[in-house]
C-alpha cells in the first residue's frame, strides 16, 4: 500500500507528530517523522482500540459478524470470554466460537471459561471441571482463564476453584476476575490468589480498593452495566491499571458505537488523552500479551484513522495492513454460519406457572429489578389468592417470573418480580445469564405459558406476547445468537423491545434486564431453574414469607 502521511499518535512517548508511515506485508516498516511544516492529509493515525472484556454472544451475533461491526468503530481486537455458549454447548461451543473467529476480519482472543456452570445452584447445558479447564488452558488459542465469578470459592479456597487458578498460574496465563462489591481485606485476598483484573466495580471506593490490591480495573460501559459515571476518576488516580470493557453489547448499541464512544466520553471529562488511549489501546495488549500492533516499527499494521482526538470519529480501520472498514462500512463481506443448538421438546400449560395459596392473602418475596443495573433488590409484597392460587398484582407491578429448563425435563421455577412495568402480556428469552434457560416475565400464567412456548417452538430467541400478536427475534445459534446480518438483528431486537414497551415496560432495555434476573453471582435476589435465590446468603430462599405473630 502507499505510504500514509498524517499526524501520528505515539502513546508510548505521549506525543502527536507528522510522519510518513510505510507498511509492507502487513507490518509497519517505518514511521518516519516529518518536519512540522510538512503538509499532511487530514486526520490522525493511532493504534486501534482493544475491548479488554466482552462476551461476543451478548451482541447476538456470531464472531465474524460481530467483528464486521466492531471494526467500523476502530476496534482492532477483543479479549472475549465465551462462557455464554460454553454453558449451553460445552467444549463444542468453544470450538464453534474459535472456528468462527478464525475467519473474522478482526482478532478475537478467547479465554477458558472458569465457571461453567456459574454456580451449583442452577442447571447448565454443560460443565467444565478443573481437569477440563487445565486441558483447555494448554491450547495456544485460549490465552487466559476467564472471569472467576466464584469469588466465595476463591476466598474459601474451594478445591475446584484453586485447581483452575493453579493451572493458569502454572502456564503463566492471566486470570480475570469478577467480584461485585468486594472491598477491603476481601479484595486483597482475592487479588493475592492470583486474580489480575476486575470489571465489576459499581462504586469508586470499590474500584480504589481493588486497584490498591494490585488488580487492573476494567472500566465497563456496555448495554447492561454502565460504570463510567461512577468510576471514571480511576483513569486519573491509577492510569497504569485502567482498561476498558463493554462486557455485554447488544446489537443496536454496537451499531451506534463501541470503544470509540467510550474514549470520547472520557476525554470529554477532562482525562488526559494519553491516559485514555493507553487504557483503550496499550494496556490490554500488554496485560494479555496480544499480537496486536501499536503503530511502531516492526509491529503488525493494526491502526485507525480518526478525525481528531476529541470526538474520535473513525474514518478507517486497518488490521494487518488490510483496510477492513471505511466511513462506517466494513469492507469484508458477511458469510453463512452454522447454527449449533440444544433445546428439548416441551410445551407448558398455564397451570405450570401457578403458585398455590392456603389463605386469602400471602406475603411473598419479590425481586426488585433496577433499570440499567445487574444488581437487584429484594422486597416483600402481599398478594391476594383466587381459586386457591396466588395472583400477580399488576397494579403493584408485582408480576410472575419463571425460569424453565431447556436441557432436561423439570418443573419451572416460579416467583415474583417488580420493575418491569408490564400492564398486559409477557416477554420471554433464551438469553438468561449464565446457564441460558428460558426466562419469562408476565402478567398472568396464561401469557407466561404462551411466551415460554413461543421460545421453545423457535429453539431460542426473544419473544413478546400481546394478546394474539407474537413478536420474536429468533436466535438459532445456541439460543444466544442469530445467523442474520447485524442490521437485521438490531432491527429485530428493537422491534421486540418496542413491543415490550407497548406492553407497559418503562425499562430502557427490557430484555437485557430480563437476561440478568437469573445471574446468581450478582446479588441480591435472583431466580434459577431450581428456585428463588438469595445472592447475599448464597442460598435458596422460599417465595412465600412464613406467617409470624398471627399475621397472614
Amino acid at each position: 500500500m502507499e505510504p500514509l502521511i498524517r499526524r501520528v499518535v505515539d502513546i508510548h512517548a505521549r506525543r502527536v507528530f507528522p510522519a510518513e508511515v510505510d507498511i509492507v506485508d502487513g507490518r509497519i516498516q517505518s514511521v518516519r517523522p516529518l518536519d512540522a511544516t510538512t503538509p499532511v492529509a487530514p486526520g490522525v493515525l493511532l493504534p486501534g482500540f482493544v475491548d479488554a472484556h466482552v462476551h461476543v454472544e451478548s451482541s447476538m451475533l456470531p464472531p465474524a459478524e460481530f467483528a464486521r461491526v466492531a471494526v467500523r468503530h476502530g476496534t482492532v481486537a477483543t479479549v472475549s470470554d465465551p462462557h455464554e455458549i460454553a454453558n449451553v454447548l460445552g467444549e463444542a461451543g468453544l470450538d464453534f466460537m474459535l472456528e468462527e473467529a478464525a475467519r473474522a476480519c478482526m482478532p478475537i482472543h478467547f479465554g477458558v471459561p472458569s465457571c461453567v456452570p456459574a454456580t451449583g445452584f442452577e442447571t447448565a447445558g454443560a460443565s467444565l471441571d478443573s481437569i477440563a479447564v487445565a486441558r483447555l488452558l494448554e491450547a495456544d488459542r485460549l490465552g487466559y482463564l476467564a472471569e472467576m465469578m466464584n469469588w466465595p470459592g476463591v476466598l474459601h479456597e474451594d478445591p475446584e476453584v484453586v485447581a483452575k487458578i493453579a493451572a493458569a498460574k502454572r502456564l503463566g496465563k492471566p486470570i480475570d476476575g469478577h467480584a461485585p462489591g468486594l472491598r477491603g481485606e476481601d479484595a486483597v485476598r482475592y487479588a493475592a490468589a492470583g486474580i489480575t483484573t476486575d470489571h465489576e466495580c459499581f462504586s469508586l471506593e470499590e474500584a480504589r480498593d481493588k486497584a490498591k490490591a494490585g488488580m487492573k480495573i476494567l472500566i465497563r460501559e456496555g448495554s447492561a452495566a454502565r460504570n463510567i459515571d461512577a468510576i471514571w476518576p480511576i483513569l486519573a488516580e491509577f492510569p497504569h491499571l485502567a482498561m476498558f470493557s463493554t462486557d455485554d453489547a447488544h446489537p443496536d448499541d454496537l451499531l451506534k458505537g463501541h470503544l470509540d464512544r467510550v474514549v470520547a466520553r472520557c476525554v470529554a471529562r477532562g482525562i488526559d488523552v494519553f491516559d485514555v488511549l493507553r487504557a483503550a489501546c496499550l494496556h490490554p495488549v500488554e496485560h494479555y500479551g496480544l499480537d496486536v500492533g501499536l503503530l511502531r516499527e516492526g509491529d503488525r499494521a493494526d491502526f485507525i484513522l480518526v478525525d481528531d482526538l476529541v470526538d474520535f470519529r473513525v474514518r478507517r480501520t486497518w488490521i494487518a495492513g488490510d483496510l477492513v472498514a471505511e466511513d462506517g462500512i466494513c469492507t469484508v463481506p458477511g458469510a453463512a454460519v452454522a447454527t449449533p443448538n440444544v433445546f428439548r421438546e416441551a410445551r407448558f400449560e398455564p397451570t405450570d406457572f401457578e403458585l398455590e395459596a392456603d389463605r386469602p392473602s400471602t406475603r411473598v418475596r419479590v425481586i426488585e429489578a433496577e433499570d440499567g443495573e445487574l444488581v437487584t433488590g429484594s422486597s416483600i409484597a402481599t398478594l391476594a389468592a383466587k381459586d386457591g392460587r396466588l395472583e400477580p398484582d399488576v397494579a403493584q407491578d408485582v408480576l410472575l417470573i419463571t425460569v424453565c429448563n431447556r436441557y432436561a425435563p423439570a418443573p419451572p421455577a416460579v416467583a415474583f418480580v417488580r420493575g418491569f412495568g408490564l400492564r398486559r402480556g409477557a416477554i420471554a428469552s433464551s438469553v438468561a445469564h449464565d446457564s441460558h434457560q428460558v426466562i419469562a416475565v408476565g402478567t398472568s400464567p396464561s401469557s407466561v405459558a404462551e411466551a415460554v412456548n413461543a421460545v421453545f417452538e423457535r429453539r431460542g430467541g426473544l419473544v413478546a406476547i400481546d394478546g394474539e400478536r407474537t413478536t420474536a427475534l429468533p436466535l438459532p445459534i445456541a439460543g444466544l445468537m442469530s445467523d442474520r446480518p447485524a442490521e437485521e438483528v438490531a432491527a429485530g431486537y428493537e422491534a421486540v423491545s418496542g413491543i415490550a414497551r407497548d406492553l407497559g415496560s418503562t425499562l430502557r432495555a427490557p430484555f437485557m434486564t430480563l437476561s440478568f434476573m437469573a445471574l446468581l453471582v450478582i446479588p441480591s435476589l435472583k431466580i434459577s431453574d431450581q428456585g428463588l435465590f438469595d445472592g447475599e446468603a448464597f442460598a435458596f430462599t422460599p417465595v412465600r414469607v412464613p406467617p409470624s405473630n398471627g399475621t397472614t
